[in-house]
């Protein structure tokens, strides 16, 4: 109470903040969410879904930085997928239907929906093996009789 009656009649001390250690930047900075293998499942998840969007957890595959986005605890039989390399990972993840499966020590599983790679490009985690497939447009000839007039 009196705290309030000091401030409403004007009489309350003012301490100016310091303006050392202030700072306006993020405090979570891309170098220091790297995945650290070495952890349950579940911890896994919780450092992916907290570095969830930014600055995004990431790990190193085929000597590139591949950021994880979209984790969830997976709890079933072991899914059929391809095998791919992860750096640091005691067990190779495995590329399925559903997204990318990577292995905790105590070798329950996660599931990761979305990856994005250091150029900015974003892809389903499912997609990884086909993501480098490029297949171009054909048109039929009444598509381009249309794309003609667009012209």
């Amino acid at each position: 109470v009196e705290a309030v009656h000091l401030i409403a009649d004007g009489k309350a001390p003012r301490i100016p903040q310091p303006e050392e250690g202030a700072t306006y930047e993020g405090i979570q900075k891309k170098e220091n969410a790297e995945i650290s293998w070495d952890q349950p499942a579940a911890a896994l998840h919780n450092w992916i879904r907290g570095h969830d969007k930014v600055p995004g957890a990431w790990t190193t595959i085929n000597d590139q930085m591949v950021t994880f986005y979209g984790s969830s605890l997976l709890d079933a039989s072991v899914p059929a997928g391809q095998e791919l390399t992860i750096k640091g990972a005691s067990r190779p993840g495995l590329v399925t239907k559903n997204g990318l499966v990577v292995f905790g020590n105590d070798g329950k599983m996660v599931l990761v929906r979305n990856l994005q790679f250091e150029d900015g490009k974003m892809i389903p985690a499912s997609k990884y093996f086909s993501a480098d497939e490029t297949t171009a447009l054909e048109l039929t000839e009444e598509e381009k009789k249309v794309a003609e007039d667009i012209r």
